[in-house]
């Protein structure tokens, strides 16, 4: 007995409030802009700059007492994470801690990384030491600059894409579905403050491809139907293939939830940002290419050629005609 979220032949009218459905995308990524403008990011380690310190022990690292003792001193943002190596001996423990750039300094002064070592080795007596290293704020700079054309080139990467497998009108459906998806994620981090560093670029790009993995299998399933319904209309045929790809869908993303809560849940605070715009990616990736990407498509519309014979089967740009 296999397993069904949805029933196999849903008949659901994903197009009977679609300029609803879209206005409501189209002021989320207007509010999430505008929460971006206003409140901005809050960027860590990787972006507004900081010190990194690499520490080496006797005893096995407990990242959870370092944190403590490292936070009381108040030095804000603070990333600590054990450093696995094969080539490491029993008696050879060590971790990273980076801490961000104090208000006004490019990084944490002589006196503070004093008081860091004093509260680290009360927590561990034979703990040292083994390198500190600044971040600047140009470096971080060159970070951000370099996430964003990532992003950027990853979005036209897409288009270009797209074009090629499809046309033109699918290629500008799928971009907006995945900008869609990455303002959102932005505007919900910029409203809640979550630390913003590399990772969630990371997300960002791996939100970019499940998204887009999922609009095309949508697509794929509506060059198909308009090949094969050739009387019936756009939105008709959008409305088969969504409901005919539904239940594949709906066992995907939510797998992959599952998945990501149990992370969420039991990952700890290292990944926990990481993994909660996964989440978020998820839930809006499959919205937008239902909501985003295929209104995009009804609206720009697709050429066919209504030239050929008559029926309920064959004649679209895409297809041959059936003899």
């Amino acid at each position: 007995m296999r397993l069904k979220l949805v029933p196999q032949d849903t008949k659901i009218d994903f197009f009977r409030h679609w300029k609803t459905t879209f206005g409501a995308s189209v002021v989320a990524m207007v509010l999430s802009i505008v929460a971006f403008a206003v409140m901005g990011l809050n960027f860590g380690i990787d972006f507004r700059g900081g010190t990194t310190v690499r520490t080496e022990a006797q005893a096995p690292v407990d990242v959870a007492a370092y944190r403590g003792a490292v936070a009381e001193l108040g030095l804000g943002d603070i990333a600590i994470t054990e450093v696995f190596d094969p080539t490491f001996g029993p008696e050879r423990n060590v971790a990273s801690i980076r801490i961000q750039a104090q208000e006004g300094e490019e990084a944490i002064t002589p006196e503070q990384i004093s008081a860091v070592r004093a509260a680290l080795q009360a927590v561990d007596p034979t703990l040292t030491f083994a390198a500190v290293e600044s971040v600047g704020p140009k470096v971080s700079g060159e970070l951000i600059q370099a996430a964003v054309i990532s992003v950027a080139l990853a979005l036209a990467a897409v288009l270009f894409y797209i074009w090629l497998r499809f046309e033109w009108q699918f290629s500008v459906g799928a971009v907006a579905a995945l900008v869609h998806d990455v303002v959102l994620t932005i505007g919900i981090f910029s409203v809640l403050q979550i630390r913003f560093d590399l990772a969630i670029i990371a997300a960002l790009l791996t939100i970019v491809g499940y998204s887009l993995n999922d609009t095309v299998v949508v697509f794929d399933r509506v060059r198909e139907n308009l090949i094969k319904f050739k009387k019936r209309s756009l939105k008709e045929v959008l409305t088969l293939s969504i409901n005919e790809t539904l239940s594949r869908t709906a066992m995907t993303s939510v797998t992959t939830l599952l998945a990501l809560i149990a992370l969420f849940v039991l990952g700890g605070d290292v990944i926990r940002g990481f993994v909660f715009a996964m989440i978020w990616g998820v839930i809006v990736g499959t919205y937008s290419s239902v909501f985003v990407a295929s209104a995009v498509l009804l609206r720009l519309g697709v050429k066919r050629d209504w030239s050929k014979n008559s029926g309920d089967t064959a004649g679209t740009r895409f297809g041959v005609k059936e003899g």
